[in-house]
């Protein structure tokens, strides 16, 4: 099991949960957040501090979002495991679902 990113963190990545993440499993892509299954050992640390309340626990992600836990494990399937996001930095691509969505204007300073 694992914590899901879903699609409020689109246009937004106010990264306060890459903070509180004890074992650095969240990747920034070019426009959201992905959480890395393999990863991630499941302490909740990064869900309480979402400001848009994206993050879920897998069993409780609701239905509407329910492609991204697909979307967060795709997301790796050719970075593979680098053994955490600093590693790696803002990486300039998306899951082709996130970057098929329209922009908008949403920004962490606007919450």
């Amino acid at each position: 099991m694992t914590y899901v990113i879903a699609l409020p963190c689109v246009d937004v990545k106010d990264r306060s949960c890459i903070d509180e993440c004890p074992v650095d499993c969240i990747y920034e892509g070019d426009r959201m957040l992905y959480i890395h299954p393999d990863e991630c050992v499941d302490c909740g640390a990064c869900e309480p501090v979402c400001p848009v309340e994206a993050i879920y626990y897998e069993d409780d992600l609701p239905e509407q979002w329910a492609d991204y836990y697909t979307i967060n494990v795709e997301f790796f399937a050719e970075l593979g495991s680098p053994g955490g996001a600093a590693k790696t930095g803002v990486l300039p691509y998306d899951h082709p679902t996130v970057s098929a969505l329209p922009r908008t204007a949403r920004s962490a300073g606007d919450l």
